[in-house]
């Protein structure tokens, strides 16, 4: 390509940009300084976004798909949870692509792409997204307190409604300090499983040989079902709308060679990240697997039962507490990126223009009111089979993201020199197109029975 070429293909882009209005989660909008220096400095500043978004991919609805996963089909779905996360890296790189070559969220790309009849029904798929998600996360969190306090469902629901304020309070000491809470609390999952999967012994002949497909997981309607869960809990709907909006809280500058060397950190950011939740996945199905499967407790979903026959069946008193630590911190992890994610998804559809604080409130509370409502009325009883239909319907709703992130990112006029190249916007339709198929199969299945 010419420098002339170059030069327009850029212009075309930036003046896109410009003529679009207000960024995303204007209060954060380019608050994090890039600083001059080595490639490594450089990417320093761009470390933080990627780990907020692998939040989602472990939040307490990947725990009630991985542990129903794990204790009825043992180690097979492992490899459902490897392609999801090779999808999720794919689609993550996407957002970044889309939000740093048009400085528009998808939301808001959405919004300008389509007419205002087919964006409302985009958004209205998107907040049933973030209903769903939330419905795992509020659960999952009350369920951890719970457990580790003995605070009854109800009030445990009570309580993680107040995330949003210490969302608030984090963001007006800067989105660092959000970044670092974020962190902190995944270090903490980290460790818990470490030692949970140390304690649990599991054949790691048989863990290797689960990452390798089977014929089954499309044959067999239960493990389908289940593997759409997993496919819905990790590739989530709302953690592409969030990426898209947090990858722009880093001022890379406006020229192309400044927003490309921006769009490789961030995809390094973003990788690393979901490898790192990955493992995590993996380990929540593996304990699973290696503690209930084949015993008497095969099929266990319930995330309560599972805390309480932990530590008969590894032998250690210290397993449950380890276990109901973790879910507490992805929890409380979770609720703070669906709050972002919410607010991202609210103002770039609608282009509503509330101050921050008011528009925090007002997407958490479309969010956590139904979510709070169906957690208090199911109570403690069926609330594995209700995390995991949260996830499903995540499945769901995942193509009306997908399929316009692929289309958009794929436009030379919106995306100037950073459109996405053939083969990349080829294999993105391909993961597209497997989730629609899955989706598809998991309907006629459920009709049918």
């Amino acid at each position: 390509m010419s420098r002339v070429e170059n030069i327009a293909e850029e212009g075309t882009s930036t003046s896109w940009r410009r003529e679009r209005g207000e960024p995303s989660l204007v209060d954060v909008y380019r608050s994090i300084p890039i600083r001059g220096g080595s490639n490594w400095r450089r990417f320093l500043g761009f470390l933080g976004p990627g780990y907020l978004v692998a939040v989602g991919y472990m939040d307490p609805g990947n725990w009630a798909t991985s542990l129903a996963g794990g204790s009825k089909f043992g180690y097979a779905l492992l490899f459902i949870a490897l392609l999801s996360n090779v999808m999720a890296i794919i689609l993550q790189h996407l957002c970044a692509r889309l939000a740093i070559a048009t400085g528009r969220d998808l939301a808001q790309a959405c919004r300008d792409a389509y007419p205002k009849p087919v964006g409302y029904v985009l958004w209205l798929l998107a907040e049933l997204a973030i209903v769903a998600t939330d419905i795992a996360e509020v659960i999952g969190t009350a369920i951890g307190l719970n457990l580790l306090f003995g605070i009854p469902l109800e009030i445990g629901v009570i309580i993680t409604a107040l995330d949003v304020f210490l969302i608030l309070y984090l963001q007006r000491l800067g989105f660092r300090w959000i970044e670092a809470f974020i962190m902190t609390l995944l270090g903490v999952i980290a460790a818990c499983f470490l030692v949970q999967i140390v304690m649990a012994d599991p054949q790691w002949g048989d863990v290797i040989r689960g990452f390798a497909p089977t014929v089954e997981i499309v044959s067999n309607p239960d493990m389908l079902y289940l593997a759409l869960g997993i496919i819905g809990a990790t590739v989530m709907p709302h953690n592409l709308y969030l990426h898209s909006g947090i990858v722009q809280t880093r001022a890379y500058g406006e020229s192309l060679p400044e927003r490309r060397q921006a769009l490789k950190f961030a995809t390094i950011d973003s990788t690393v990240a979901l490898m790192f939740a990955l493992t995590i996945n993996a380990s929540i199905l593996i304990l699973a697997a290696a503690a209930f499967h084949g015993t008497s407790n095969e099929g266990i979903e319930e995330l309560e039962k599972a805390h309480t026959l932990l530590s008969p069946i590894l032998g250690y008193a210290i397993a449950p507490v380890l276990f109901g630590i973790a879910l507490l911190c992805c929890g409380l992890n979770s609720t703070v990126t669906a709050t972002m994610a919410g607010q991202i998804v609210m103002e770039g559809f609608l282009d509503l223009k509330l101050a921050p604080w008011a528009r925090r409130l007002i997407t958490r509370a479309i969010a956590i009111v139904p979510a709070g409502f169906v957690a208090i009325l199911y109570g403690e009883s069926g609330t594995a089979k209700l995390l995991i239909l949260s996830q499903v319907i995540l499945g769901l709703q995942l193509p009306f993201a997908v399929v316009p992130l692929v289309r958009l990112t794929a436009q030379s006029a919106k995306m100037g020199a950073l459109r996405s190249p053939r083969w990349l916007t080829a294999i993105a339709a391909l993961v597209a197109a497997i989730i629609i198929v899955l989706n598809i199969k998991v309907i006629i299945d459920l009709l049918i029975n």
